[in-house]
């Protein structure tokens, strides 16, 4: 299985590396591993939903 750093993922997603490590923590990417301090996620996973906003009530 190929992996990818959480820089590389977060280029691929547009999205920040910060936000790469609380998605990891969280258990939202699916075969994230952490080694040291680099997550190292599979090359093959697929950005997660966004869950912070459910949206708007009526």
């Amino acid at each position: 299985m190929e992996y990818l750093t959480a820089t590389e993922i977060s280029k691929k997603w547009n999205i920040s590396t910060r936000r790469i490590g609380v998605l990891c923590n969280e258990g939202r990417i699916p075969g994230a591993e952490k080694k040291g301090k680099m997550w190292l996620i599979p090359s093959a996973a697929e950005k997660p939903a966004d869950a912070r906003f459910r949206g708007i009530k009526k």
